[in-house]
């Protein structure tokens, strides 16, 4: 017996584990460089992408406005509350009516946080030039 009370042979299989583990990552380090494609000519169409058969336009260099980054941390936030509420249907009768009402809550503040980002405009991410043009077809 160790000193923290487990015996030193429950440890081997963690051992084991972490040298496997080495080893996988090690082979997949080593072996790349050594079954790679070897490119002995470099032409301007071996470096230009190729995105099935449709000729590259413009510069790959795009710049995204904020607001889309916000849409899709949005979007993973509640995708992620998506995966809570299907756990909870897995165990909703096990969870009996607390269970219920912690759920019927957890939906609340999910409907209330989307109406919150929804009038203060963080889900409309056009352009403030896009919006003037929209209001003044709509006038």
């Amino acid at each position: 017996m160790s000193s923290a009370g487990v015996p030193h042979t429950d440890l081997w299989p963690l051992l084991l584990y972490f040298g496997l583990v080495l080893i996988v990552v090690g082979t997949m380090l080593a072996l790349p460089p050594l079954l790679g494609e070897r490119r002995t000519r470099r032409t301007q169409a071996t470096e230009q992408p190729y995105e099935s058969g449709i000729v590259a336009v413009g510069s790959s260099q795009l710049r995204f406005s904020v607001r889309f980054y916000l849409i899709a941390i949005f979007f993973v936030i509640f995708d992620l509350e998506a995966v809570f509420i299907f756990a909870w249907a897995i165990a909703f009768r096990e969870s009996g009516w607390p269970g219920y009402i912690e759920i019927l809550i957890f939906i609340g503040v999910l409907a209330a946080t989307l109406v919150y980002l929804w009038r203060i405009g963080a889900l409309d991410w056009r352009t403030p030039r896009q919006r003037i043009v929209e209001a003044k077809i709509h006038l």
